[in-house]
């Protein structure tokens, strides 16, 4: 699982998007020099697909569900790393420092990884969402998909992949992956705190907290999704 070409040189990077606007826009200027940028598009209608070609970004069109896109993404990927981001999250520059050195060590390829969450608001409720995701992680070792996901398409492939969900892609797969084969790198993926803002933090959060509760009792993620409001 490991390659003798440069470390971000050995990185597909793979972004679903719909309508991701200036925030996508962010994300794409925010990336090092990797293999190749790969967006997925689940038919946008504010221009996402032009401004990610203008940025350089090899462009695949999909149905509307995160989990598909982030597969055909995946399945469209030629480099040995993939790095799984949301079109509103960028790694900052301890990340993509964890991210070269992490590449290039014999037995990463054993395990996946992510990043520590930073919600870009001042305000404190996101400081205590922060510590809170911290915990869940620690505890449970369940990051979800705006922590960014690191992997190689070794153990990905091992894993059968992301499936084709509309929502709680990110648990299902962190869920087979299982706590010895992932583990936290330095650095943060700052991803927008744009839906807590527009919904509130706490009915955003007890939002969030619903959703997984249902998806652990079993409900299937296609109707957790039109709950979610997606």
């Amino acid at each position: 699982m490991t390659t003798s070409r440069p470390p971000l040189e050995a990185l597909d990077v793979i972004i679903p998007v719909l309508n991701g606007g200036p925030r996508l826009a962010e994300t794409l200027k925010a990336l090092p020099p990797v293999h190749q940028v790969i967006v997925v598009d689940g038919g946008s209608t504010d221009g996402s697909e032009v401004l990610a070609a203008a940025h350089g970004a090899s462009i695949l069109s999909s149905a509307p569900a995160r989990g598909g896109q982030l597969a055909l993404g995946a399945e469209a990927s030629t480099a040995p790393w993939l790095l799984f981001l949301h079109a509103d999250t960028r790694l900052d520059n301890a990340a993509w420092a964890a991210v070269a050195a992490y590449v290039t060590r014999p037995d990463a390829g054993a395990r996946a990884a992510v990043f520590r969450l930073k919600l870009d608001d001042p305000a404190w409720q996101a400081r205590v969402l922060e510590r809170a995701v911290r915990l869940r992680v620690a505890l449970l070792s369940l990051p979800y998909g705006d922590q960014g996901l690191l992997i190689h398409r070794d153990l990905y492939a091992a894993i059968g992949g992301f499936a084709t969900l509309p929502l709680m892609e990110d648990v299902d797969l962190v869920r087979r992956l299982g706590r010895r084969r992932l583990c936290l790198l330095d650095g943060t993926a700052e991803t927008s705190a744009e839906r807590w803002r527009r919904r509130g933090w706490i009915r955003q959060t007890a939002r969030n907290l619903r959703c997984l509760a249902l998806y652990f009792l079993g409900v299937p993620p296609t109707r957790i999704a039109t709950l979610y409001g997606r």
